[in-house]
């Protein structure tokens, strides 16, 4: 296996209230992480100045034997390296780490969508509900909710879950400010009951549905509509921006071109990967690139009927002969479409198929750290882009900035991944 030296990563980050720093901070934290599970070197350079969107050099390399001592539970790389070879990422990923004087240079390019976040978030509550409501009636109308429930039913009820609640919260309001008339009381009761419904909502349920992120999911689906739809032109103006920032990181030289995402970050890069293919077919000849998809949402915006021109994006990136695509799935991760061929639910049966990377949180970090996020949800989705506690079969700092090419995740350990 020849090893990777330099490499260019384009990561499209999940919908979350981060910018490129704060991103980076994360993405930072998390090679220390790997770094110490694995025992190997890590620099993880300064954000470059003026860099649009945000870069930063990230060094990896192999680490003096004494500064990776044996433990009865986490073998050092040098024993991996010894250990009888099977075919698994894992000794993969040994063996490339365990290669004597390895070095890797990656440049990481930090894709975020804090922009269009925060532009979702500016509204007042009301108008947050409201556009959170609309976007709900909208998928519904375009069969988004029916697509959900027929490919991932889990996927279905993480759509309905923030509305339901809402709704109910709505309900009950709307019954205490109508309880004097219920009790066949006085209507000018209704001074106090109108206000107190009022204060329940927002005193009592604003804060208990913050707990489970419930306006930052409205405007999750306000979003995933925008990227079906394709109608809004400042969402369709910054991805026009972001396809020629990429195009220019393409630009540099390098062994291996990593193009990752997560989440809601899968539908922006099919976007903008999309465009640079309809811009000009060959960019990517001569190129090594891999698409990684961790987590991916892009059915929950591909499955709307309105969504033709995203569907047509997923099916130029499958159909470059110069992608491979590897879709990280996860069991246990309820919000990701778990075991469904992406391409060929987006229209594409007949064009090469991503390979589906099936992983288990469970087996990335100790039994007591899984234990303690399991009934997160979204804590249990972001773990993709997050570091292990242990060595796993699936680690985004090797693959995004490690010495073995990212292909090397398409072949799970059979045995350790759920079947």
């Amino acid at each position: 296996m020849k090893l990777i030296e330099k490499r260019v990563v384009l990561h499209f980050t999940g919908f979350e209230p981060l910018d490129g720093v704060a991103h980076r901070a994360r993405y930072e934290r998390s090679a220390r992480q790997s770094a110490a599970v694995w025992g190997y070197s890590l620099d993880t350079g300064a954000p470059e100045t003026g860099s649009d969107p945000l870069s930063f050099a990230v060094k990896t390399g192999e680490r003096a034997a004494e500064a990776a001592p044996a433990t009865a539970d986490k073998p050092t790389l040098v024993a991996a390296e010894k250990a009888a070879p099977v075919a698994t990422d894992k000794a993969a990923a040994a063996e490339g780490i365990g290669s004597p004087g390895w070095q890797t240079k990656s440049r990481i390019h930090m894709v975020d969508h804090d922009m269009l976040v925060s532009r979702l978030r500016s509204g007042n509550t009301l108008s947050q509900i409201i556009a959170g409501f609309r976007s709900c009636a909208e998928i519904m109308i375009e069969g988004g909710m029916r697509g959900y429930f027929r490919h991932a039913w889990r996927f279905g009820l993480f759509f309905l879950f923030p509305f339901l609640l809402t709704a109910l919260a709505i309900a009950l309001t709307a019954q205490i400010a109508i309880l004097p008339y219920a009790l066949s009381f006085s209507p000018w009761h209704m001074l106090w009951s109108g206000p107190l419904a009022l204060c329940f909502f927002i005193f009592a349920f604003l804060p208990f549905s913050e707990r489970f992120h419930t306006l930052h999911l409205f405007a999750d689906w306000v979003m995933a509509v925008a990227l079906g739809r394709m109608d809004r032109t400042d969402f369709n103006d910054w991805m026009e921006e972001r396809a020629t920032a990429v195009c220019k990181a393409l630009d540099e030289e390098a062994d291996e071109y990593v193009i990752s995402s997560h989440s809601m970050g899968s539908s922006v890069a099919a976007h903008v990967i999309g465009i640079l293919l309809e811009r000009e077919p060959e960019i990517f000849k001569g190129k090594r690139v891999v698409f990684a998809t961790l987590g991916s949402a892009i059915l929950q915006c591909a499955l709307m009927s309105s969504a033709t021109l995203l569907r047509a994006r997923v099916g130029l990136i499958a159909r470059c002969p110069e992608i491979s695509w590897l879709d990280v799935q996860c069991l246990t991760d309820s919000i990701n479409f778990y075991k469904v061929p992406v391409v060929a639910v987006s229209g594409h049966p007949d064009a090469p198929q991503a390979k589906m990377i099936l992983i288990r949180v469970k087996q990335m970090l100790t039994r007591e750290h899984y234990r303690k996020i399991r009934k997160d949800q979204l804590r249990v989705h972001r773990q993709y882009v997050l570091g292990p506690d242990q060595q796993a079969s699936f680690d985004f700092t090797l693959m995004t900035a490690g010495p073995m090419p990212a292909s090397v995740f398409a072949d799970p350990d059979e045995k350790r991944m759920p079947g």
